[in-house]
């Protein structure tokens, strides 16, 4: 896929996997395939040749008279369906902007709007949330017991129990995600229940 043009954040949404994982079997692939970088390279200018339509261009339109009607950014936690429409095809053209292989038409049409390819907040958050995920997946995988909270412990364990804590707190007040909830659920069994009581941590 990565050969044939597809970027990093494309593939990983093909797959159902992280845009880190994707990049780490990626950066293996390139050491392993010198040439891998220059053919996915030209198999985009190919894919950003036809990338512009008529529908993208209006969506142009659309999001310029948003921005000046709102004063703001389409929001994907909207409940018009219409703006999160329109985020979503904002957030694919913010991908490809820093892939380099966002179209010429867009790229122009979008320089209407300074910062357009700064994430909103909403959006950090959710890109942070995926990180702190990746992070606690890698690290029970390496053998790990779950990470705790408390002031004793330092370090990635505190940085990612004080994560982990939150998640719990949220489901408890029913403030979490479904989405959220069957991605922990799906990735990480057991995460609502976690260290059982009277259990030694693991040995590094």
């Amino acid at each position: 896929m990565y050969r044939g043009g597809l970027t990093r954040g494309q593939i990983a949404k093909l797959v159902d996997a992280a845009t880190s994982t994707v990049g780490y079997h990626l950066a293996a692939a390139r050491n392993e395939d010198p040439e891998l970088q220059s053919a996915h390279e030209a198999a985009a200018a190919l894919r950003t040749t036809h990338a512009s339509t008529a529908q993208g261009l209006e969506h142009i339109r659309e999001l310029v008279a948003f921005v000046q009607d709102t004063g703001r950014y389409p929001s994907r936690a909207s409940t018009s369906e219409a703006e999160r429409t329109l985020a979503a095809w904002l957030q694919r053209r913010r991908e490809e902007a820093r892939e380099g292989t966002l179209a010429p038409a867009y790229r122009d049409g979008l320089a209407a709007l300074p910062g357009w390819q700064t994430p909103t907040r909403v959006e950090a958050d959710e890109a942070r949330w995926r990180e702190r995920l990746t992070a606690l997946v890698e690290y029970r995988a390496a053998g790990s017991d779950w990470p705790r909270h408390k002031a004793f412990v330092e370090g990635l364990e505190h940085e990612l129990g004080v994560w982990l804590h939150s998640q719990r707190s949220k489901l408890h007040r029913s403030e979490l995600d479904e989405a959220k909830v069957r991605e922990l659920d799906r990735v990480l069994p057991g995460w609502q229940i976690g260290r059982q009581r009277g259990r030694k941590p693991r040995e590094g």
